[in-house]
């Protein structure tokens, strides 16, 4: 991927007319797990495989379409890139992820990074996690989580099993007819990352009426895109995935998004991950004059928040902010 460095030391100019697209350019990777919106957000048709069903979801939710992507269960992702790199701003969110959740209906995603350091173009480089408010606020985070789904025949449950000696189906539903495998998908079908706890509450004690509670902040799908502080991501917060050491990115070339939760909510099925865009908050930042990833002596971001997650030191620069909510671009 192209990048132009600045010749200036300053570390980010930032003016009032974009020469950049502030929205996703392209997606490069749609691997979805198993579930019961898969092989329909978007369609599978027969002939398609992988690079087909990335150029669907590339009309989906580039350029501000504003349609979803399902990613189904535990595990599985969308890798996407803008036009142009993006940069961290100091002292600023970076990044503003849209899902599709709403009060109560929490289908949390972590999100990774990665600079295209061989220059290829291809998501292939070392990956960052940015941490989210669980890594504070839990100690039931799993780290260097495994799950493998088996298809076991057509249209039957999906089974899976995770390398802490779990197991269990990814259920069929009388709402969701088609395939829950991803059908250009080869089986068996392995992801590897974090777990999130929990985070599902059947408050009826019958199983009619289920909430999806939000963690703080850090994650996609967690808050409605109203609420677009708590759908926004700062690239200090970039960790590596095992160890949580904190690693300093200046800037990044590609982010993926993946569901981070393990569970089914009885008649509602499992908890899956949707994603329906993202903006560059930043799309006219300039490189700094170094490049450089540097990893950093802690493992856990120097930064102050609210009782709510939100960080009393980040704002979204260069984005008018009405009532407390910010003004993104159409």
């Amino acid at each position: 991927m192209n990048r132009i460095l600045a010749l200036s030391l300053t570390l980010v100019s930032i003016s009032t007319q974009a020469q950049n697209s502030p929205f996703i350019m392209a997606v490069d990777e749609y691997v979805p797990a198993p579930g019961q919106f898969i092989n329909t957000m978007p369609a599978f048709e027969n002939g398609d495989d992988a690079e087909s069903m990335a150029r669907k979801c590339t009309e989906l939710i580039a350029n501000n379409a504003g349609l979803t992507v399902c990613l189904g269960a535990w595990g599985g992702y969308i890798t996407f890139h803008f036009d142009h790199p993006l940069v961290n701003v100091a002292g600023h969110m970076d990044l503003y992820i849209k899902g599709n959740a709403h009060v109560g209906n929490a289908e949390s995603g972590i999100v990774m990074v990665s600079q295209d350091v061989n220059d290829n173009g291809l998501p292939d480089d070392a990956w960052y996690e940015l941490s989210g408010s669980a890594d504070i606020d839990s100690s039931n985070v799993v780290y260097g989580y495994e799950l493998t789904y088996e298809m076991l025949g057509d249209s039957l449950d999906v089974a899976w099993k995770d390398n802490l000696g779990g197991e269990g189906y990814v259920t069929r539903n009388p709402f969701h007819e088609q395939e829950y495998f991803p059908t250009w998908l080869k089986s068996p079908l392995t992801f590897s990352g974090t777990r999130l706890p929990n985070n599902a509450h059947d408050t009826s004690g019958n199983g009619s009426y289920w909430v999806l509670d939000a963690y703080r902040y850090g994650y996609v799908d967690n808050f409605p895109n109203t609420d677009t502080l708590g759908c926004s991501f700062d690239l200090d917060w970039a960790v590596r995935p095992l160890t949580r050491e904190a690693v300093y990115l200046s800037y990044v070339d590609f982010v993926r998004v993946y569901t981070a939760l393990n569970q089914t909510c009885g008649w509602i099925g499992e908890t899956s991950t949707e994603i329906s865009g993202s903006i560059d908050l930043h799309p006219d930042a300039e490189l700094p004059s170094s490049i450089e990833s540097i990893s950093l002596p802690c493992n856990v971001r120097n930064t102050t928040f609210d009782i709510f997650g939100r960080s009393l030191s980040n704002n979204l620069s260069g984005f008018a902010v009405k009532d407390g909510k910010i003004i993104l671009p159409r």
